[in-house]
């Protein structure tokens, strides 16, 4: 997959493209139903498929204060995008210039000008341009006078629930592990390194990681049946997110404790992803350490016959 972080890296003979805009939080569900859809019909019409996106998220140029916390950081959309198979990706750096083009310009700067679109495809609500004043009944008037097919998308429901990044992170801060996988099609991650407490290392004696600082969207605060990949090595592992209030001094941590544990290498540089299963319960306060060091016996328990009971589904 060709990444173009600004248009000037599109070669002038690029194309013909069938085009998906959108900001791609999660490549979700519905997002990968487009997705899907252009690379196939892209490999038909000899012609290419591209998504094109933004970096930062729009929302943190035009809401600041908005909070906005990402599904999936850059590096981890970029990767997700590549396996959906699309032969490029135009992550267009949003800038207060780009923030000002019109509808129109953008239709015919980007999508006619610079990528040769002959088909785009979008969502039902799907708005661009300055103050996101252009929609798809003005996107499809332009198709037909610059040369390219818009295709909509209506709204994807799944159990009731609206499939949108939106959506995605409404469950993941509540702690709803379950409907989030289901919307996303896979379980929600985070990439990360180890960070300094126990657990750190260059030599890893301890079963226990913390991860380093992260500054994106995490679970709500918790104890849930997680997996966690160090490396190439994938364990088993239950996971606490929250301030360890028991020990007196707050301070928020995402700290895992790997069950099939064996001794491994472990520098500021290896990559961690921690995959989120299952919440077991709420983060707690406890008489004392032996009382939590009882209710992590539990905890355990309850995810090794998760974890058995998952394996026996996934075959």
């Amino acid at each position: 997959m060709q990444v173009f972080r600004h248009l000037s890296e599109i070669p002038a003979d690029f194309g013909p493209t069938l085009v998906s805009v959108g900001n791609f939080d999660g490549v979700h569900r519905a997002h990968r139903r487009v997705l899907d859809e252009i690379v196939a019909r892209a490999r038909k019409r000899g012609a290419k498929s591209v998504a094109v996106s933004f970096e930062p998220h729009p929302m943190r140029i035009l809401r600041p204060d908005s909070g906005l916390k990402l599904i999936t950081p850059t590096p981890e959309k970029l990767r997700l995008l590549g396996q959906s198979g699309v032969d490029a990706v135009l992550l267009l750096p949003f800038t207060r210039d780009l923030s000002l083009m019109s509808p129109r310009e953008f239709a015919e700067q980007i999508l006619r000008d610079r990528l040769h679109a002959v088909e785009v495809h979008e969502g039902y609500n799907f708005h661009f341009g300055h103050k996101a004043s252009g929609n798809i009944a003005m996107l499809t008037e332009f198709g037909r006078e610059l040369g390219f097919e818009v295709v909509v998308y209506p709204e994807m429901r799944i159990r009731g629930a609206s499939v949108s990044s939106t959506r995605i992170r409404e469950l993941i801060r509540a702690g709803d592990m379950h409907r989030a996988r289901v919307l996303l099609t896979r379980p929600f991650s985070i990439l990360s390194t180890a960070g300094r407490g126990r657990g750190y290392g260059s030599k890893y004696t301890v079963p226990t990681i913390n991860l380093s600082r992260y500054e994106e969207l995490v679970p709500r605060d918790g104890v849930y049946i997680t997996r966690t990949r160090v490396g190439e090595e994938c364990f088993d592992s239950v996971t606490n997110i929250g301030n360890r209030p028991t020990f007196g001094e707050e301070s928020f941590a995402i700290e895992t404790h790997l069950l099939n544990f064996h001794p491994i290498e472990l520098t500021a540089q290896t990559p961690i992803e921690l995959s989120f299963l299952s919440r077991l319960r709420d983060e707690m306060k406890f008489p004392s350490v032996q009382d939590l060091r009882d209710q992590i016996a539990r905890d355990v328990s309850k995810a090794h016959r998760f974890l058995h009971k998952l394996r026996k589904y996934e075959g």
